[in-house]
């Protein structure tokens, strides 16, 4: 302390404030767009969880893949301790973080200020539970991927997808879009999320998902998994309900009563034969709430990006299923 205080002696207090000032509006460039870019470094701890070091809120463990899904998936992790922080940063009107890839990905013309002046500080919340990630096998996505009806659902996508944006006055049109291994992945955990919540007790809205998806040609890809897991305050996300369903034999049940269920739905054939809005106004497909929604505080892209059809094989349109 005596070492600081008298190197600061040497400067005024004229001096010292404006490199306070200059440091507060310094830019820090690519360290604002990793700390936007979460997802990367999660991705990178979930799909090799031999190098994690072991802590009292993070504590990783792999499991066998399920019998019957070797072709599909590569990796199992179970997550016994896991810790999510959630901040307040801003706040948005009309068009919510859930229309965007990531809640990095916001514009901050969008985005409105906690305060007039920039904050030394924001409001956040620490939350413990526990989780299951999924790391689906990228040779099968990429064989799936090149599938002339994969294709084919892939342009509705992205057409309405165009439509969507440009109805808002977003530039470009084709920007942010996820691609049609994002509705897989997606649709996947929507699907395994409602299986979970009808048979191990948790309650639909607590279970929340976290999508990995990224092309091989992406700048942070590829990437292919799903995490799902509980982050509640409350004791109900750290009794180790979730974790025990990573038990190869009751996932790969869960597994396949949850894909059994999206081959029907109570509204089909209207829900299965729905395809995305080429107007855009909706950027769902083969997708309700009897079969495949689920509650916003669980999906972080306000259901947008479902279809059933990408999964199995339903009474719409054919070819598409990936467990097929």
């Amino acid at each position: 302390m005596t070492g600081l205080l008298s190197g600061l002696a040497k400067f005024s207090d004229r001096e010292i404030w404006e490199v306070l000032e200059e440091k507060s509006t310094q830019s820090f460039g690519d360290d604002e767009k990793n700390a936007a870019d979460l997802k990367s470094p999660e991705w990178e701890v979930f799909s090799n969880p031999s190098a994690v070091t072991e802590s009292p809120d993070f504590r990783l463990r792999t499991e066998d893949v399920p019998r019957g899904f070797e072709d599909y998936f590569s990796t199992i992790v179970l997550a016994d301790r896991l810790r999510e922080v959630r901040a307040l940063v801003g706040f948005t009107r009309i068009e919510s973080p859930g229309d965007y890839a990531d809640s990095g990905e916001v514009p901050p013309a969008l985005t409105a200020p906690l305060s007039r002046k920039p904050p030394s500080w924001v409001p956040a919340s620490e939350t413990r539970g526990e989780g299951l990630f999924i790391q689906f096998k990228e040779e099968a996505l990429q064989i799936w991927e090149r599938l002339p009806a994969v294709i084919k659902r892939s342009n509705r996508f992205l057409e309405a997808h165009r439509q969507w944006r440009m109805k808002r006055n977003l530039e470009p049109p084709e920007a942010g879009f996820p691609g049609i291994r994002y509705v897989l992945l997606h649709s996947f955990a929507h699907a395994l999320m409602r299986g979970f919540a009808l048979e191990c007790g948790y309650t639909a809205a607590g279970i929340r998902e976290r999508i990995y998806s990224a092309s091989p040609a992406a700048e942070n890809g590829p990437m292919a998994g799903v995490l799902l897991y509980t982050a509640a305050p409350d004791s109900e996300g750290t009794l180790g309900g979730l974790v025990s369903l990573g038990d190869p034999a009751t996932l790969g049940r869960h597994l396949e009563q949850s894909l059994r269920q999206m081959r029907l739905c109570s509204s089909d054939p209207l829900c299965a034969e729905r395809n995305p809005d080429p107007e855009g106004r909706m950027l769902h497909a083969a997708a309700c709430h009897a079969c495949l929604f689920a509650a916003e505080t669980s999906c972080e892209r306000g259901n947008k990006y479902l279809d059933r059809s990408v999964l199995v094989e339903t009474v719409g349109p054919a070819g598409c299923g990936f467990f097929s």
